[in-house]
């Protein structure tokens, strides 16, 4: 029977028998078999080591080449599939800026002074005296004044001319226009606004009978023609102001009357107010305006509990009345009395003289109060 084949502890490769270090893996043969485990069966080897594929130790440099290595190769095969497929573009070349020259700011030259220029005087004429030539008579043709023709001339005080002399005409000096005027006289501007027109009297024209048929007053008419009385002639022109034409008459404005009030308001007293028979009664009540001299307040006043109905109606101007004594019951029972208040305005009197009254406006709510006790007897 043969020996059993070496193999390796670490890879399970066989190794010759005199290998200190496994031609696979490189592990020491020697340190393996000092104080080690017996080496494995070739059926241990076969199952644990046998089937594997060979390692494969690289130091650090190499392994960085290897993988450089496939990187450019993998960059290469890109770059052959994109030039197939024309997608590589170019880059655009970027042009270098050109640095300008910034120029410096010249000096500005100082302004020149304007030099006034004198208007050029102009040469004075030259004319001839004549026959029957007087200073006055050349200075209105040449439209100048006499004295610039005896100061250029040197004439004197006395202007004396002599047929043939020579005079030197100074040329006229341009008289500026007026500026308009902004504003008008109060005559002026009447005189402006007022429309006219002009009228030739014809015969049997009196001023009257202009005056009435352009229905202007005759003293408008005398007053803008400057006449002294109403004596006009034939053929002289008038002017008619037609601005003081007199109003013509219209219709009579009827008076417009004015709105119905509304109903006033009861202040006192309170409704179903009780007093003592010998107490006073105030009524008060809210004003509904400012009435007119022809309007009053009417206040009446009903006592319900008597058997024939007694009625007091009172007109006051005044937003307050007092119930008179005499309109007091003389019975001890209590009487309950109603009162409400109505704005009204007169507009006639009566065959007697009384005012005659019509309501102005609503009336007001109706109030009660009551009077209870006794009489007040008189004092014996």
């Amino acid at each position: 029977m043969s020996a059993e084949p070496r193999l390796c502890p670490t890879c399970g490769s066989r190794v010759p028998d005199d290998a200190t270090q496994c031609p696979v893996c490189g592990a020491d043969l020697n340190a393996s078999s000092v104080g080690a485990s017996p080496s494995p069966t070739p059926v241990e080897a076969e199952a644990f080591g046998g089937g594997r594929f060979p390692e494969i130790t690289l130091s650090l440099p190499a392994a960085l080449a290897v993988l450089a290595f496939f990187v450019a190769l993998g960059a290469g095969a890109v770059y052959v599939l994109l030039s197939g497929t024309n997608r590589i573009v170019a880059p655009t070349p970027k042009p270098s800026p050109t640095l300008t020259a910034t120029p410096s700011p010249s000096p500005t030259p100082p302004t020149p002074t304007p030099t006034l220029t004198p208007l050029p005087t102009p040469t004075p004429l030259t004319y001839i005296v004549q026959a029957n030539d007087t200073c006055l008579s050349i200075a209105a043709t040449f439209d100048v004044s006499v004295q610039s023709i005896m100061l250029l001339n040197n004439l004197g005080t006395t202007c004396t001319l002599v047929v043939g002399q020579k005079l030197l005409i100074p040329h006229p000096t341009p008289t500026p226009t007026p500026p308009p005027t902004a504003t008008l006289s109060p005559q002026e501007a009447t005189e402006t606004a007022c429309s006219k027109i002009t009228y030739t009297v014809k015969a049997n024209d009196t001023l009257s009978a202009i005056a009435l048929n352009y229905n202007v007053p005759i003293e408008a008419i005398r007053e803008w023609n400057g006449l002294v009385n109403n004596f006009v002639i034939e053929g002289q022109t008038l002017v008619i102001p037609l601005c003081m034409r007199n109003p013509t008459p219209g219709p009579t404005p009827t008076p417009t009357p004015p709105p119905p009030y509304p109903a006033p308001q009861l202040l006192l007293p309170p409704d179903g107010a009780v007093y003592d028979l010998a107490d006073p009664v105030t009524l008060q009540w809210a004003a509904v305006g400012e009435l007119r001299d022809n309007e009053a307040y009417a206040v009446t006043i009903v006592d319900i509990t008597a058997d024939q109905e007694r009625r007091l109606v009172a007109y006051v101007t005044d937003t307050k009345f007092i119930v008179p004594e005499e309109f007091r019951h003389q019975e001890a029972l209590p009487h309950v009395y109603r009162w409400t208040v109505l704005t009204v305005r007169q507009t006639g009197t009566d065959d007697e003289g009384n005012p005659i009254w019509e309501p102005a406006g609503a009336v007001s709510e109706a109030r009660t109060f009551v009077w209870q006790g006794l009489p007040p007897q008189p004092t014996p």
